[in-house]
């Protein structure tokens, strides 16, 4: 089986690469199932998208719903207490570097952090979501996952060699974790007030000097009349994406859009089977009014268009939003921690793309070199144009 991910590693004291002896690509399981064959724990393959055995190699096909997707009413969920139906029991742990929220086995006594690395002694606490209605199963194994790491630490202009060097050497494994999402779909009507410019050209005569001569000339110069303007617009979203989570920087995991979310499948437990899920942080009803802040600017764009003319000025835009519907979805992505010069450092794998995101340190060595370089460069190139000259 695949062995748990280490703690934050200073690649000043790098270790040689370890040997390891892998089953597959099945991780190691967080949620139970015992093989049927040899009652061995199982864990989801993303290879062959089946709860397979890392001991016997026993494998079970997971039930494909014909479940539609829903959405759900977003108002309903407010206004109500969450049914037994729709919500679930989850067993989180909360890490104390980074907060993140993850779900956890409870006869498990201690572990990493998926999100930083750091080393946590397990505290269960019980909470109850959401339950998610569908996911994107793990597409990309970590081993291919880790390469493509490798690969993009290799590009990296200016990274310290040591950090490369452990990317070469290192063998340990990600940790595979599901991202709670929010979507959003809504029909919007906006009304707005503003003004529009429309550009016209009116004829210049002015005099100016040629030749020692005073000479008459004629210009266009451009004018804009503005006149006031108000009216309508009507916008349809769907599946408006807000992250649900507030252990990852947003600026990297918004990098590794887009998601294919037309391969949505709905909810089951044994896609989780060898990964973690991440609790929701931030809630449906704040996850809304992101969703808002997303759909604005489109909104804008459309208002904009109805204005019409050569120039738009936007006054005041009151937007209501209709119909509003949610889902709440699991996204899957490998995760590690590295850490470089007492500082971690974190990186992102979309798990069905391969995209890859994240920290990076600088090398103020390599910086520096670069610079003095490209000074001695420009300074060549002044000296032989002198001597051109000379």
């Amino acid at each position: 089986m695949n062995p748990p991910p280490p703690p934050p590693f200073d690649t000043d004291d790098l270790p040689p690469p370890e040997e390891t002896s892998l089953a597959k690509d099945v991780p190691q399981p967080d949620v139970e199932f015992p093989c049927e064959s040899c009652g061995a724990r199982m864990g989801f393959s993303p290879t062959t998208q089946q709860v397979t055995c890392p001991y016997c190699q026993h494998e079970m096909a997971i039930p494909q719903s014909s479940d539609e997707i829903e959405e759900l009413d977003f108002h309903a969920y407010l206004s109500q207490t969450l049914k037994e139906e729709d919500s679930v029991e989850t067993v989180t742990v909360t890490c104390s570097t980074c907060h993140a929220e993850t779900t956890q086995d409870e006869q498990m006594t201690a572990g990493d952090c998926p999100f930083c690395g750091s080393a946590i002694v397990t505290d269960p606490g019980h909470r109850r979501v959401i339950r998610p209605r569908s996911l994107l199963p793990f597409k990309v194994q970590d081993k291919e996952a880790m390469n493509l790491f490798r690969g993009w630490i290799g590009k990296l202009w200016f990274a310290p060699t040591k950090v490369k060097r452990y990317a070469r050497a290192n063998q340990s494994k990600l940790s595979g974790v599901y991202v709670p999402y929010w979507t959003y779909d809504a029909n919007t009507i906006s009304h707005y007030t503003g003004s529009r410019g429309d550009d016209y050209y009116v004829t210049q005569h002015y005099t100016t000097t040629v030749n020692g001569k005073s000479v008459s000339k004629t210009r266009q110069v451009r004018k804009t009349r503005w006149r006031n303007v108000s009216g309508n617009v009507f916008r349809s979203f769907d599946d408006v994406l807000v992250l649900a989570s507030s252990s990852l920087p947003d600026k990297y995991i918004r990098k590794l859009e887009p998601w294919d979310l037309t391969a949505l499948v709905p909810y089951d437990q044994n896609y989780l089977a060898g990964f973690r899920a991440e609790a929701y942080q931030v809630d449906l009803e704040a996850g809304f009014s992101e969703a808002k802040g997303i759909m604005e600017p489109d909104i804008r764009h459309t208002v904009n268009r109805d204005i019409g003319g050569d120039h738009q000025r936007i006054t005041t835009l009151a937007t209501q939003y209709n119909k509003p519907s949610f889902k709440h979805i699991l996204l899957p992505v490998w995760i590690s921690a590295y850490t470089f010069k007492g500082k971690t450092y974190r990186f992102l794998v979309n798990a069905r793309t391969g995209e890859v995101q994240g920290e990076r340190p600088y090398s103020a060595l390599k910086i520096t070199l670069a610079v003095l370089a490209a000074l001695a460069f420009a300074a060549a190139i002044a000296y032989v144009v002198y001597l051109k000259k000379a």
